[in-house]
């Protein structure tokens, strides 16, 4: 199947080795590693963000190369930082992102004519993602989307954005550091350490050398004589 999504050379200096990615359509991919390794550089190269070097093409489009009317609905990306520090209702904000939809899913009614800089952090991140999907983007670049969401609007933006890519010629990128909702949403995950891609599958080898943790009876236990 020919790739959705195809970057080559994808580098930051001192943070992201050059790196190669590709994505199909439909496909849900998350980034895992530990703190530093490179999460949300790559995902910031994508977006071109942080004078980053290589080449991306989205259905064949350069991103980069289109106007800001045009590019949301190529790409759009959700940093990790939920700061909103202007005075703007919801709706404006989510209306900003060049889309209108504002997604029953999460619950938006009785924020939207509400100050975002007055949302919890929350309510926030909801906002937010309604404006990333908005424009119905064929590459989404989500940040640790999940942070700051209490466990049932974790599982239900999750299931959201699975949602969003059924049937559709589009495709999800998301850095995430709880390793059980990578596993269950997933239809890949990439491990990244040192700021490149050193696997594709979280195995117990992978767990102990990237991580310095096992699974014990209980969870994530750390690896013995592992430090931190």
């Amino acid at each position: 199947m020919t790739a959705l999504v195809e970057a080559s050379g994808l580098a930051i200096a001192g943070r992201l080795h050059e790196t190669m990615l590709s994505l199909r359509s439909g496909e849900l991919v998350c980034l895992v590693g530990p703190n530093g390794s490179g999460k949300t550089s790559l995902i910031q190269a994508l977006a071109g963000i942080g004078r980053a070097g290589g080449e991306v093409r989205i259905d064949g489009q350069d991103p980069h190369r289109l106007g800001p009317a045009a590019r949301p609905r190529l790409l759009t990306y959700l940093p990790a930082t939920r700061d909103v520090p202007w005075p703007l209702l919801a709706r404006d904000l989510i209306a900003i992102g060049g889309g209108d939809m504002l997604f029953p899913e999460l619950a938006l009614d009785a924020l939207l004519d509400r100050r975002v800089d007055r949302l919890s952090t929350g309510e926030r991140s909801r906002v937010l993602l309604a404006r990333a999907l908005a424009p119905r983007p064929k590459l989404l670049l989500l940040d640790e989307p999940t942070a700051n969401l209490d466990p049932l609007w974790q599982i239900r933006l999750m299931e959201l954005v699975r949602a969003e890519l059924a049937g559709e010629a589009r495709a999800a990128l998301v850095a995430i550091h709880d390793l059980e909702t990578a596993r269950r949403h997933a239809d890949r995950i990439l491990v990244m350490d040192g700021g490149g891609i050193v696997a594709e599958v979280l195995d117990d080898e992978v767990l102990g050398k990237v991580f310095g943790i096992v699974r014990g009876a209980e969870g994530w236990i750390p690896l013995p004589g592992r430090e931190g």
